[in-house]
C-alpha cells in the first residue's frame, strides 16, 4: 500500500482530509459526552491513493469498554466521505493521552482549566 495519496493533488487531499476530520467530529464518546476531535484522541489520518483511510486513535484509558461503539462510530462517519472507499482505525498508546491533547471547547464543556 503506497504512502499518503497522490491520486489528489496536495490541495485536494488536504480538503478530503478536513472533511474526514469534520465527519469525525460528529463521533462522541459515549462517556464524556464530546467528540473525538476534540478530546483529542485522533492522532493522525491518513489518506491513500486508493481510497482506503486509517485513523490514528488513542483513549482516555487502556481497556476502554467503548473502544467498539467508537470504532463503529468513526467508520459509520467516514462513509460520508465519498472518497474514502474504505478505513480502519488503528489504536496507539503513544504518545499517551492527558487532558493537555484536548482542545479549549471540550475543556471548557468539561470544566477542566
Amino acid at each position: 500500500m503506497e504512502k499518503d495519496s497522490t491520486l489528489w493533488k496536495e490541495e485536494e487531499a488536504k480538503e478530503i482530509k478536513e472533511r474526514i476530520i469534520a465527519a469525525l467530529e460528529q463521533v462522541i464518546d459515549p462517556e464524556l459526552g464530546i467528540d473525538i476531535v476534540n478530546l483529542g484522541l485522533v492522532y493522525n489520518v491518513h489518506l491513500y491513493e486508493n481510497g482506503f483511510c486509517q485513523i490514528d486513535l488513542t483513549l482516555t484509558t487502556m481497556g476502554c469498554p467503548l473502544v467498539d461503539v467508537i470504532t463503529d462510530d468513526i467508520i459509520h462517519a467516514l462513509r460520508t466521505v465519498p472518497e474514502v472507499t474504505s478505513s480502519e482505525v488503528k489504536l496507539v498508546w503513544y504518545p499517551a493521552w492527558d487532558t493537555t491533547k484536548m482542545s479549549r471547547y471540550a475543556r471548557i464543556a468539561l470544566g477542566i482549566r
